[in-house]
């Protein structure tokens, strides 16, 4: 006896289709969020409303001719060298905030001290992890605003 193909096979077959893309679009949007930390801009607007602000600061800036280096040191304080032509920049002056890329722990404000060697030195120790550094580095006029990971 052979069966037939019915209304009921049909509906069955759409609703364990549907109810399979439903639960992956679920699963990766729960996976998204729980990654996502944040965005990249709060407002597109104003964000494309200080471009061509923002393209004139960073052309000022690599005018200056600076070249940091970013680093951790074993207790995991961030350590900055600032150099100009191979040679380190004196007298400059460094503020700072460390990020979690995600969000995931609070924010740490940093400050630092000139070392005997030149080498600025946070007065800060970071977590173990991935951070950002946002620093502000000042010499007189002249501000470096750097964005970068450490590890």
């Amino acid at each position: 006896m052979t069966r037939s193909f019915t209304g009921w096979h049909m509906a069955a077959i759409l609703v364990a289709f549907f109810g399979v893309v439903v639960a992956v679009n679920l699963i990766m949007a729960r996976y998204a969020i729980d990654t996502f930390g944040g965005t990249v801009v709060d407002n597109s607007y104003v964000a494309s409303q200080n471009y061509n602000r923002w393209l004139a600061e960073a052309d000022t800036q690599a005018k200056l001719g600076w070249a940091p280096k970013v680093s951790l040191d074993p207790a995991r304080r961030v350590k900055l060298i600032i150099l100009k032509d191979g040679v380190p920049v004196a007298n400059v002056a460094a503020a700072g905030v460390a990020i979690h890329p995600l969000g995931r722990a609070a924010s740490i404000p940093l400050t630092f001290t000139l070392t005997s060697n030149g080498t600025l030195l946070a007065n800060q120790d970071l977590p173990i992890g991935r951070w950002r550094v946002q620093l502000s580095l000042r010499k007189g006029a002249d501000i470096l605003k750097l964005d970068q990971p450490v590890q």
